[in-house]
């Protein structure tokens, strides 16, 4: 006698043991996340065996770990050809009890850390809980306060209390010029903070901090390297808008293009902030909110997308993944692979395949058609007018009517 689980999972018997009431719940929460009904199907009936197997070895749910779902498949593995993808599968499902509060949060194992180690852990945890920094931040930091302590104390222990300024130069002089210039700058800034964490910590009473060496920065030491308008066009054309990943692609290279937005922009972008009867959009991005218009084109995109294409979702975010599970992009990665594969697609070789192209095109070509220096820092969100100075390079042609001739080069 068969068994609905729900409306696209049904077993050959009803499911029995600890783990059977969440089988339904679970195929909800899968069918909900866009995975295709085979998927479904074949992973609620190994999380069905899984319970089976717990009941019969006597194991009560609330004691449920990955410890048992591995114990288990080297029993499954012993009676029929190991599956790719079983293990992901029952940690997904022991995943989904522990966000239900099923069974308790399970937590690696505390391994033996290094003084090192638990300096680093302390100061991230500084970070995030003292200063309430973005988790962004504390990834960029910790590893060179890491590094700065491995480097004089290695995995002994630590005495703190014993650096100089000495040590603090010598490593930023080490290491700042084998960093590109951004990396090296962060570097500074990252040992600046954990060297200040030290001294209000007590473990430091000498400001080491102000030991830390200013890495040359040479203002607009650089031309942005923008994509050029006809290669904007050409990536746009490349986009197949008969599927629903070209459509959402098409409607995301649009807000690079036309908007000049950031990649992170994009992924964060959600349904409520755009201003349809407005015609504009609030985009949150380097700690402030700007409002930019949506020109009709872009508009009609997205409109395209959340109409034709885009998947069902819980999500407020405009732009979800094309595969399951179905969900809002978690970072700007995302965006940045969109469009190294429609630059590939398109058959377009630019100096960057990063998505910033788009942003440096938008403000070199507003500044070859007269806009000022003030609109083309309104258009990018810019806090400040010195980092819209920097498009000022990008028109060698207007430059050249600046230049005066060199003396003798009519002779």
């Amino acid at each position: 006698m068969s068994y609905a689980i729900n409306d696209q999972v049904v077993l050959s018997r009803a499911p029995d043991g600890p783990l059977a009431p969440y089988l339904g719940p679970f195929a909800d929460s899968l069918k909900q996340q866009g995975y295709s009904p085979h998927y479904i199907h074949y992973h609620v009936r190994l999380c069905a065996y899984l319970s089976r197997w717990l009941a019969k070895t006597g194991i009560p749910l609330r004691d449920v770990t990955s410890t048992h779902t591995a114990r288990y498949l080297k029993f499954r593995y012993q009676r029929r050809r190991p599956t790719t993808g079983d293990a992901a599968a029952l940690s997904h499902f022991l995943g989904f009890l522990r966000h239900k509060g099923v069974i308790p949060t399970q937590d690696s194992p505390p391994c033996a850390r290094t003084p090192v180690q638990r300096c680093a852990h302390a100061y991230a945890r500084y970070l995030r809980e003292e200063r309430a920094l973005a988790e962004a931040t504390i990834v960029n930091y910790v590893p060179f306060a890491s590094q700065f302590l491995e480097e004089h104390f290695g995995s002994g222990s630590l005495s703190l209390s014993r650096l100089s300024p000495q040590d603090v130069i010598h490593f930023v002089q080490c290491q700042a010029p084998r960093l590109h210039l951004k990396r090296a700058k962060l570097l500074t800034t990252a040992l600046r903070s954990f060297l200040q964490y030290l001294r209000y910590s007590g473990k430091t009473r000498v400001d080491l901090a102000a030991a830390v060496p200013c890495v040359a920065n040479w203002s607009m030491p650089s031309i942005p390297r923008g994509i050029a308008p006809q290669q904007v066009r050409q990536v746009l054309r490349a986009v197949d808008r008969s599927t629903a990943t070209g459509r959402r692609d098409y409607a995301i290279l649009l807000l690079l293009a036309r908007l000049g937005l950031r990649s992170g922009e994009v992924a964060s972008l959600d349904l409520d902030d755009i201003d349809w009867a407005g015609g504009c959009v609030h985009v949150y991005g380097k700690g402030r909110q700007v409002q930019v218009p949506l020109p009709q084109d872009v508009g009609d995109a997205i409109v395209a997308y959340l109409r034709h294409a885009r998947p069902r979702s819980n999500s407020r975010r405009v732009f979800l993944r094309a595969k399951a599970p179905v969900r809002g992009f978690l970072g700007a990665s995302a965006v940045g692979s969109i469009v190294r594969h429609a630059l590939l697609r398109a058959g377009i070789e630019t100096p960057t395949t990063g998505a910033h192209q788009f942003r440096h095109g938008l403000a070199t070509q507003m500044l070859r058609q007269g806009a000022s220096l003030a609109e083309i820092g309104t258009v990018l969100g810019h806090r400040s007018p010195e980092t819209t100075k920097i498009y000022t390079k990008v028109d060698i042609e207007a430059l050249r009517t600046l230049a005066l001739p060199w003396p003798g080069a009519g002779r």
